[in-house]
């Protein structure tokens, strides 16, 4: 449940405290992941503060060896939703001059999903690995290393190293 109606909360006194579990499907960029946690709400003189620790794995693309892979993230969002109605009048009430923040929408429920989507972006690494000691793939015919050698030659040595390798080469003679 990434949509939660507080109607009924936005009556409580400040300080008023709810939990609810999260269990669903989110899209992050066009990869879809399961979003399981808990969720606390809590009211605030100007709206309701968010609290949730969220778990999900997403898809990814290995950044060397170009695979997908599953990739567990833990989400700790904490953001305060302010009303766009106020719920005794019905009357449109003015939000912060805040960027970026969050609103309940005029039926009085919080969406987690925007959220969730922008915390799992700042989450996710920049150059995600399918493991720690990935090989990456050769660079000669684009075999994917993890998968056992290509065949290919070694490549040629740098030919600017060639007089170190001399003195390597008449100190194994010695």
């Amino acid at each position: 449940m990434l949509q939660i109606n507080v109607s009924q909360q936005l009556r409580d006194p400040i300080g008023a405290v709810r939990e609810y579990d999260v269990n669903d499907i989110v899209d992050i960029a066009g990869t879809e992941g399961r979003a399981e946690g808990k969720v606390t709400l809590t009211r605030t003189d100007r709206g309701i503060l968010v609290y949730s620790v969220i778990r999900m794995e997403i898809e990814l693309t290995c950044s060397r060896c170009l695979s997908l892979c599953s990739y567990p993230l833990t989400l700790r969002v904490a953001e305060e939703y302010f009303p766009t109605i106020d719920i005794m009048t019905s009357a449109p009430m003015t939000v912060p001059d805040e960027s970026g923040c969050f609103t309940i929408d005029e039926h009085h429920i919080i969406d987690l999903t925007e959220a969730i989507r922008q915390y799992t972006v700042l989450a996710t690494p920049m150059k995600p690995l399918c493991h720690e000691n990935c090989a990456g793939l050769c660079p000669i015919c684009g075999h994917n290393l993890n998968e056992g050698e290509c065949g290919c030659p070694p490549p040629d040595a740098d030919p600017r190293w060639a007089a170190l390798r001399k003195l390597t080469v008449s100190s194994d003679d010695s």
